[in-house]
């Protein structure tokens, strides 16, 4: 099973024995080079959705059926699923949840007392195309408190990627937040921290002119 913060054991062991392997042919180098693009795992969370939305489209701001649209900052989140060579894994299933703009998820175990957002359920599960895209518009997520005595979460979103051959469970964080600073989990990868932290940039010209875009490659280290 994976570990909570990397991979698994026999992950582990196995690089170690193929890279003892290539120190002798002098291609070590080359290895971590191509390690050091995998997207790195996160912890997969207390809130992962136990009733999932029959409707599970790539737009989370609105739940079919009903009027209204989700409070916050509307995003649109869009990227590829690659190898580390950069080829693209075609039909990877892409899964996201996350809390709301006031940092609740909805989910019958938070007990954060900020309010539900009933315009917004915080889940979603695409496919990639054939060239790995993946895309959704969702809602910019709150920080929360993590309970005991761990620090407010930052904002960031959960996914569960699910390649050809392996998968990752990760998270996105948003650059700029000031709890990016003090958040455990993040701060666990050390200098690779900075491949799960996002910038928020403008739209194009298609979409709502006060929403925001981040684009957001996902590596799989096997695809």
């Amino acid at each position: 099973m994976p570990t909570q913060h990397g991979m698994s054991r026999r992950h582990v062991l196995g690089r170690a024995v193929a890279v003892g392997s290539l120190v002798l042919s002098g291609s070590v180098r080359a290895v971590f080079a191509q390690a050091s693009r995998w997207t790195p795992d996160q912890i997969l969370g207390p809130f992962y959705p136990v009733v999932k939305p029959p409707h599970q489209g790539a737009d989370l701001t609105t739940i079919p059926g009903k009027p209204g649209r989700a409070a916050g900052q509307v995003i649109h989140v869009m990227g590829r699923v690659v190898t580390p060579q950069g080829h693209p894994v075609q039909g990877a299933r892409v899964e996201m949840w996350q809390a709301n703009t006031h940092g609740r998820y909805t989910h019958p175990s938070d007990t954060n007392p900020a309010p539900l957002d009933p315009h917004f359920e915080g889940f979603a599960v695409l496919a990639t195309d054939a060239e790995g895209h993946y895309r959704f518009k969702t809602i910019k997520p709150g920080a929360y408190p993590a309970g005991g005595d761990l620090p407010m979460r930052p904002p960031h979103i959960h996914f569960e990627v699910t390649g050809q051959i392996n998968r990752v469970v990760t998270q996105m964080y948003f650059a700029g937040e000031p709890l990016n600073d003090q958040d455990p989990f993040l701060h666990s990868l050390g200098t690779n921290r900075e491949r799960l932290i996002v910038p928020l940039g403008p739209p194009t010209p298609e979409l709502e002119p006060d929403s925001r875009v981040a684009v957001w490659d996902i590596v799989l280290d096997k695809g």
